[in-house]
Protein backbone atom coordinates (compact mmCIF):
# COMPACT_ATOMS: atom_id res chain seq x y z
CA UNK A 1 0.00 0.00 0.00
CA UNK A 2 1.33 3.04 -1.05
CA UNK A 3 0.49 6.68 0.63
CA UNK A 4 -0.25 8.86 -1.80
CA UNK A 5 -3.33 10.83 -1.39
CA UNK A 6 -5.10 12.26 -4.15
CA UNK A 7 -6.64 15.99 -3.92
CA UNK A 8 -8.96 17.00 -6.23
CA UNK A 9 -10.04 20.67 -5.81
CA UNK A 10 -10.22 23.50 -8.28
CA UNK A 11 -9.59 26.27 -5.70
CA UNK A 12 -5.98 26.54 -5.87
CA UNK A 13 -5.62 27.99 -2.29
CA UNK A 14 -7.46 25.40 -0.43
CA UNK A 15 -5.87 22.41 -2.67
CA UNK A 16 -2.14 24.23 -1.68
CA UNK A 17 -3.31 24.46 1.99
CA UNK A 18 -4.90 20.76 2.09
CA UNK A 19 -1.37 19.51 0.35
CA UNK A 20 0.67 21.17 2.81
CA UNK A 21 -0.93 19.79 5.69
CA UNK A 22 -0.55 15.80 4.09
CA UNK A 23 2.59 16.48 3.23
CA UNK A 24 3.55 17.45 7.04
CA UNK A 25 1.75 14.60 8.13
CA UNK A 26 3.78 12.27 6.34
CA UNK A 27 1.60 11.33 2.98
CA UNK A 28 2.68 12.07 -0.86
CA UNK A 29 -0.02 14.54 -2.70
CA UNK A 30 -0.72 14.45 -6.01
CA UNK A 31 -3.40 17.34 -6.74
CA UNK A 32 -6.06 17.29 -9.87
CA UNK A 33 -7.62 21.54 -10.59
CA UNK A 34 -10.69 19.90 -12.86
CA UNK A 35 -12.86 17.43 -13.14
CA UNK A 36 -12.19 16.56 -16.70
CA UNK A 37 -8.27 15.22 -15.76
CA UNK A 38 -9.63 13.48 -12.37
CA UNK A 39 -10.25 9.64 -13.43
CA UNK A 40 -7.15 9.22 -16.06
CA UNK A 41 -4.87 10.76 -13.00
CA UNK A 42 -6.63 8.19 -10.61
CA UNK A 43 -5.79 5.43 -13.14
CA UNK A 44 -2.63 6.33 -13.57
CA UNK A 45 -1.55 6.98 -9.77
CA UNK A 46 -3.69 4.62 -8.29
CA UNK A 47 -3.57 6.75 -5.05
CA UNK A 48 -4.64 5.21 -1.48
CA UNK A 49 -7.33 7.84 -0.41
CA UNK A 50 -9.34 10.63 -2.62
CA UNK A 51 -10.06 13.86 -1.67
CA UNK A 52 -12.64 15.08 -3.94
CA UNK A 53 -14.34 18.42 -4.04
CA UNK A 54 -18.31 18.51 -4.64
CA UNK A 55 -17.90 21.58 -7.05
CA UNK A 56 -15.46 21.27 -9.70
CA UNK A 57 -15.05 22.50 -13.81
CA UNK A 58 -16.73 20.48 -16.69
CA UNK A 59 -17.91 17.24 -14.31
CA UNK A 60 -18.87 17.18 -10.89
CA UNK A 61 -17.97 15.77 -7.66
CA UNK A 62 -20.58 13.16 -7.49
CA UNK A 63 -19.87 12.26 -11.22
CA UNK A 64 -16.83 11.62 -10.51
CA UNK A 65 -17.73 9.55 -7.77
CA UNK A 66 -19.96 7.64 -9.95
CA UNK A 67 -17.19 6.77 -12.57
CA UNK A 68 -14.81 5.50 -10.16
CA UNK A 69 -16.86 2.93 -8.65
CA UNK A 70 -17.70 2.06 -11.96
CA UNK A 71 -13.93 0.86 -12.89
CA UNK A 72 -12.64 -2.33 -11.51
CA UNK A 73 -8.88 -1.14 -11.29
CA UNK A 74 -9.88 1.58 -8.99
CA UNK A 75 -13.41 1.67 -7.44
CA UNK A 76 -11.95 0.11 -4.07
CA UNK A 77 -10.11 3.47 -3.30
CA UNK A 78 -11.89 5.48 -0.21
CA UNK A 79 -13.19 9.04 -0.86
CA UNK A 80 -13.86 11.65 0.65
CA UNK A 81 -16.00 14.40 -0.36
CA UNK A 82 -15.39 18.03 0.48
CA UNK A 83 -18.09 20.38 -0.28
CA UNK A 84 -19.75 23.60 1.05
CA UNK A 85 -23.16 21.61 0.81
CA UNK A 86 -24.33 20.93 4.18
CA UNK A 87 -27.50 19.48 3.90
CA UNK A 88 -28.73 16.28 4.96
CA UNK A 89 -30.46 15.19 1.22
CA UNK A 90 -26.40 16.34 -0.27
CA UNK A 91 -24.45 14.17 2.23
CA UNK A 92 -26.87 11.48 0.99
CA UNK A 93 -26.94 12.25 -2.45
CA UNK A 94 -23.25 12.22 -2.14
CA UNK A 95 -22.73 8.48 0.16
CA UNK A 96 -25.44 7.35 -2.76
CA UNK A 97 -22.84 7.98 -5.16
CA UNK A 98 -20.53 6.17 -3.71
CA UNK A 99 -18.26 8.61 -1.07
CA UNK A 100 -17.03 6.90 2.19
CA UNK A 101 -17.09 9.91 4.13
CA UNK A 102 -18.39 13.19 4.01
CA UNK A 103 -16.67 16.62 5.39
CA UNK A 104 -18.41 20.26 5.03
CA UNK A 105 -16.72 23.49 4.02
CA UNK A 106 -15.35 25.37 6.55
CA UNK A 107 -13.64 22.63 8.19
CA UNK A 108 -11.14 21.63 10.33
CA UNK A 109 -7.70 20.29 9.58
CA UNK A 110 -7.12 17.89 12.18
CA UNK A 111 -10.12 16.34 11.76
CA UNK A 112 -9.76 15.70 8.13
CA UNK A 113 -6.58 14.50 8.73
CA UNK A 114 -8.00 12.43 11.37
CA UNK A 115 -10.52 10.96 8.29
CA UNK A 116 -7.58 10.35 5.87
CA UNK A 117 -5.64 8.43 8.29
CA UNK A 118 -9.18 6.35 9.05
CA UNK A 119 -8.96 5.79 5.50
CA UNK A 120 -5.67 4.98 4.55
CA UNK A 121 -5.79 2.14 6.67
CA UNK A 122 -8.72 0.58 4.43
CA UNK A 123 -6.63 1.36 1.37
CA UNK A 124 -6.43 -2.02 1.41
CA UNK A 125 -7.81 -3.37 4.56
CA UNK A 126 -5.31 -4.88 6.56
CA UNK A 127 -4.00 -8.17 5.14
CA UNK A 128 -6.79 -10.74 6.09
CA UNK A 129 -6.14 -13.92 8.33
CA UNK A 130 -8.99 -15.19 6.37
CA UNK A 131 -9.05 -15.70 2.46
CA UNK A 132 -13.02 -16.21 2.27
CA UNK A 133 -16.27 -15.92 4.08
CA UNK A 134 -19.47 -17.72 2.63
CA UNK A 135 -23.08 -16.83 3.94
CA UNK A 136 -25.78 -19.03 1.99
CA UNK A 137 -24.96 -18.27 -1.73
CA UNK A 138 -23.10 -15.37 -1.01
CA UNK A 139 -19.34 -15.87 -1.40
CA UNK A 140 -16.74 -12.72 0.11
CA UNK A 141 -12.84 -12.93 -1.63
CA UNK A 142 -10.80 -10.81 1.39
CA UNK A 143 -7.78 -11.05 -0.54
CA UNK A 144 -9.27 -10.32 -4.37
CA UNK A 145 -11.73 -7.81 -2.07
CA UNK A 146 -14.53 -9.38 -4.45
CA UNK A 147 -18.25 -10.57 -3.49
CA UNK A 148 -20.46 -12.63 -5.36
CA UNK A 149 -23.64 -13.75 -5.18
CA UNK A 150 -24.23 -17.23 -6.81
CA UNK A 151 -22.39 -17.13 -9.99
CA UNK A 152 -23.05 -13.16 -10.10
CA UNK A 153 -20.19 -10.48 -8.88
CA UNK A 154 -21.51 -7.98 -6.74
CA UNK A 155 -20.56 -3.63 -7.24
CA UNK A 156 -19.79 -2.62 -3.67
CA UNK A 157 -17.98 0.54 -2.46
CA UNK A 158 -15.02 -0.56 0.36
CA UNK A 159 -17.66 0.88 2.83
CA UNK A 160 -19.98 -1.46 1.63
CA UNK A 161 -17.74 -4.26 1.23
CA UNK A 162 -17.08 -3.59 5.25
CA UNK A 163 -20.19 -3.45 6.64
CA UNK A 164 -21.11 -6.64 4.80
CA UNK A 165 -17.94 -8.47 6.11
CA UNK A 166 -18.60 -7.17 9.80
CA UNK A 167 -22.00 -8.75 9.02
CA UNK A 168 -21.46 -11.82 7.67
CA UNK A 169 -19.00 -13.02 9.57
CA UNK A 170 -21.75 -13.02 12.89
CA UNK A 171 -24.97 -13.96 11.36
CA UNK A 172 -27.96 -13.35 13.47
CA UNK A 173 -26.31 -10.70 15.23
CA UNK A 174 -28.14 -7.11 15.70
CA UNK A 175 -25.49 -4.49 15.16
CA UNK A 176 -26.72 -1.35 16.19
CA UNK A 177 -26.52 1.47 14.45
CA UNK A 178 -23.44 2.69 16.98
CA UNK A 179 -21.01 -0.08 16.92
CA UNK A 180 -21.10 0.28 13.06
CA UNK A 181 -20.18 3.30 13.03
CA UNK A 182 -17.31 2.89 15.01
CA UNK A 183 -16.40 0.08 13.55
CA UNK A 184 -16.29 1.12 9.86
CA UNK A 185 -15.73 4.73 10.51
CA UNK A 186 -13.37 4.67 13.51
CA UNK A 187 -13.51 6.13 17.09
CA UNK A 188 -12.71 9.91 16.51
CA UNK A 189 -14.66 10.78 13.48
CA UNK A 190 -18.12 12.40 13.57
CA UNK A 191 -20.33 10.52 11.24
CA UNK A 192 -24.13 10.76 11.36
CA UNK A 193 -26.35 7.83 12.68
CA UNK A 194 -28.33 8.14 8.83
CA UNK A 195 -24.91 7.75 6.77
CA UNK A 196 -25.58 3.55 7.70
CA UNK A 197 -28.71 3.89 7.38
CA UNK A 198 -27.85 4.74 3.41
CA UNK A 199 -24.90 2.10 3.13
CA UNK A 200 -26.72 -0.26 3.84
CA UNK A 201 -29.55 0.47 1.30
CA UNK A 202 -27.08 0.83 -1.61
CA UNK A 203 -25.35 -2.67 0.41
CA UNK A 204 -29.11 -4.74 0.35
CA UNK A 205 -30.15 -3.28 -3.25
CA UNK A 206 -26.50 -4.75 -4.96
CA UNK A 207 -27.18 -7.78 -2.91
CA UNK A 208 -31.06 -8.28 -3.67
CA UNK A 209 -30.09 -8.26 -7.63
CA UNK A 210 -29.59 -11.78 -7.48
CA UNK A 211 -31.29 -13.02 -4.03
CA UNK A 212 -33.66 -12.59 -1.48
CA UNK A 213 -33.44 -10.00 1.60
CA UNK A 214 -31.02 -11.48 3.79
CA UNK A 215 -30.30 -8.14 5.27
CA UNK A 216 -32.78 -7.56 8.72
CA UNK A 217 -33.73 -4.28 10.04
CA UNK A 218 -34.32 -4.36 13.69
CA UNK A 219 -36.30 -1.54 14.60
CA UNK A 220 -34.87 1.06 16.51
CA UNK A 221 -31.53 -1.00 17.14
CA UNK A 222 -29.69 -1.53 14.21
CA UNK A 223 -28.97 -4.64 11.28
CA UNK A 224 -28.25 -8.17 11.02
CA UNK A 225 -27.61 -11.03 8.02
CA UNK A 226 -30.47 -13.96 8.87
CA UNK A 227 -31.16 -16.16 5.99
CA UNK A 228 -34.77 -15.75 7.45
CA UNK A 229 -34.92 -11.91 7.56
CA UNK A 230 -38.57 -11.11 7.25
CA UNK A 231 -38.20 -7.14 6.82
CA UNK A 232 -41.90 -6.71 5.98
CA UNK A 233 -41.97 -5.32 9.82
CA UNK A 234 -38.86 -4.88 10.76
CA UNK A 235 -38.02 -2.47 8.14
CA UNK A 236 -37.17 1.63 8.46
CA UNK A 237 -35.65 4.36 7.36
CA UNK A 238 -33.16 2.73 5.07
CA UNK A 239 -35.73 2.18 2.30
CA UNK A 240 -37.16 5.41 2.16
CA UNK A 241 -36.67 6.70 -1.69
CA UNK A 242 -33.37 8.40 -1.79
CA UNK A 243 -32.36 9.65 -5.08
CA UNK A 244 -28.55 8.99 -6.41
Amino acid sequence: MNNLVMVIEDEEDLSLLLSYNLEKEGYQVATVFNGSDAVSEIERLLPSVIILDWMLPEISGVEICKLIRSKPDIKNIPIIMLTAKSQEEDKIKGLSAGADDYVTKPFSIPELMARVKTNMRRAPLFEEKEKSIIFEDIYMDLVERKVKRGDNYLHLSPTEFRLLKMLIKEPGKVFSREVLLKSIWGDNIYVESRTVDVHIRRLRRALNKYGPDYIRTVRANGYSIDKNANNAEDDVAEDEDISD
